[in-house]
């Protein structure tokens, strides 16, 4: 029987949830069943190379076949996000005329974001116009699916060769600035969408209500025991700080995360008679937005957290901060479905997370993880309820320690699009 051929696009390897959903994804690929080329635009992020070395259970070159074959970066697809500047001396003329072309539509656009939403709409114009510069991916092969894994969809689009092309959500639509015309004609083009949850299709169709039939939920794949393994590392920031109740958050710095609200709420449990002298200590792992990385630092000595509110930039590899902190705490205002509550569900540590509208498909509320009020005052008393009581964080990393959160089988559904 033929084995199927499947093209998987990305457009770098930076330490976010959806690069983490595409390792979780190539691991659990069985290259008995299908035959993986995987294609990232440009070659960077602190988690490119676990997909040049294959860290994901058995190296790529030891597994016959390997569970997937990493393209070569093409350099026109390299310079996608860099500066102008860069374009013009490397000689990419037509790619710097679209990209600004792209960032004017997107500039002229921006009056109508009255609400002040997060923007997906300045990417959107510019791989719209970009994309006519690009050379063709792999043109020798005709792939039986062709998965652009984060939006925009337009270069799996128009530059891939395949029977079947899919695109995938990550995001909740009705919290995001877009350009609904453009996004609706490209959304149309695809031959199946794929959502990480129920939830997350509900709130995309009620943006594109005629693409309902489209839709297919395929959750984030995670490993258990690709996490575990990858959490065994040391951790001797936290060694330090053995005596501490240590909280983490990780995460980009954007508007969608709300970390800018950190500082106020561990100065209030900081203050809290209820947690006894307990030191606490907030650990913030996380990248992003330089303009919100400088509002939680503002925050932080507005707050007088300096001694309690702790930035660790990035982390390659967060899982050892997660296996030895003692509570995970997600505090956005809205996500898909957070994939570090899920990666620290399965190194089992009680996670709090904020009553964002997808929060109930991902945390069973006082079973494997506790929901608390969005809004900050009630964020905070609610929190400080939760940390005092001891019986409950038992009762949470007893669950967890008793319930498998792995969902590998999910890799069937890829399976049945090929046929």
């Amino acid at each position: 029987m033929k084995i199927p051929k499947i093209l998987i696009a990305m457009h770098y390897m930076e330490l976010g949830g959806a690069e983490a959903a595409l390792l979780g994804l190539l691991q659990s690929i069985d290259p008995i069943r299908a035959e993986v080329d995987v294609f990232i635009y440009a070659h960077r992020g602190g988690l490119m190379e676990y997909l040049k070395n294959e860290e994901c259970g058995v190296r790529s070159e030891e597994c016959i076949p390997p569970r997937y074959h990493l393209l070569p970066e093409v350099e026109a697809y390299a310079m996608l996000e860099e500066p102008i500047a860069l374009l013009i001396k490397k000689g990419y003329w037509r790619l710097a005329l679209a990209r600004l072309w792209g960032r004017w539509e997107d500039e002229r656009y921006k009056k109508y974001n009255v609400k002040g939403l997060e923007s997906n709409a300045h990417v959107v114009f510019q791989q719209h116009r970009t994309v006519k510069c690009l050379p063709k991916i792999n043109p020798g092969v005709e792939y039986d699916l062709a998965i652009s894994f984060l939006t925009p969809h337009y270069i799996v689009l128009d530059k891939v060769r395949a029977k079947k092309k899919l695109g995938w959500i990550h995001t909740d639509y009705t919290n995001v600035f877009i350009h609904r015309e453009m996004e609706q004609k490209m959304w149309e083009r695809l031959d199946v969408i794929s959502s990480i949850s129920p939830d997350v299709s509900e709130k995309f169709v009620e943006v594109f209500p005629s693409l309902k039939d489209r839709i297919i939920d395929i959750e984030n794949i995670l490993s258990p025991a690709f996490i575990r393994k990858r959490s065994e590392g040391a951790c001797p920031v936290f060694e330090q700080d053995d005596k501490c109740l240590k909280l983490l958050t990780i995460g980009r710095y954007s508007k969608a995360k709300k970390m800018e609200d950190i500082p106020y709420l561990c100065r209030e449990i900081v203050r809290s008679e209820e947690l006894g002298v307990r030191s606490i200590k907030w650990y913030i792992i996380g990248y992003g937005s330089l303009e919100i990385e400088q509002q939680v630092r503002d925050e932080i000595v507005k707050e007088g957290m300096q001694e309690h509110v702790i930035l660790l930039g990035k982390q390659t590899n967060p899982y050892p901060f997660i296996r030895t902190c003692d509570v995970y705490v997600q505090p956005s205002r809205y996500e898909g479905k957070s994939i570090t509550v899920r990666e620290a569900q399965i190194l089992c540590k009680p996670v709090i997370v904020t009553h964002y509208p997808t929060a109930p498909s991902q945390v069973q509320d006082g079973k494997d993880g506790v929901i608390v009020p969005l809004e900050r005052e009630a964020c905070a008393d609610a929190m400080i309820e939760v940390l005092k009581n001891k019986e409950l964080l038992n009762s949470l990393t007893k669950y967890l320690q008793e319930h498998d959160y792995g969902n590998e089988c999910e890799v069937e559904k890829i399976y049945q699009l090929c046929k």
